[in-house]
């Protein structure tokens, strides 16, 4: 029996944008952060509307990575507020954002040396 291949974390982006694309999220963006630094290869920024569909965006996310990728979140953080939630895959980072959280913590100023991926 040959052993499956692990996904790649350009797959499990795309599988996290998809998900996160179901679940109406606005304004997604990935950031290639490879060659600027060594803690995560990606970062998917996103926004929702209210801490009821930002929750249920990281529910997508977390169901979608498990059960297609067998991919689970090293650590979850922020789900209870829902102003800003972080699920962390080691490689990759998905921030779920209000729209007010996005503006104020700018992660896309913060990281303008990295790549935008194109979608």
């Amino acid at each position: 029996m040959q052993k499956k291949a692990p996904p790649t974390p350009e797959q499990i982006w795309l599988a996290a944008v998809e998900a996160a694309e179901s679940k109406q999220a606005k304004d997604i963006k990935v950031l290639d952060l490879r060659e600027i630094t060594t803690f995560a290869d990606f970062f998917v920024v996103l926004s929702g509307a209210n801490a009821r569909q930002i929750q249920a965006i990281a529910d997508e996310i977390e169901i979608t990575l498990k059960q297609q990728l067998g991919e689970y979140p090293s650590s979850v953080e922020g789900y209870q507020n829902a102003e800003w939630v972080l699920l962390d895959y080691g490689d990759y980072v998905i921030h779920i954002f209000t729209e007010k959280a996005r503006q104020y913590y700018d992660l896309e100023r913060l990281w303008r040396d990295g790549k935008t991926v194109a979608l």
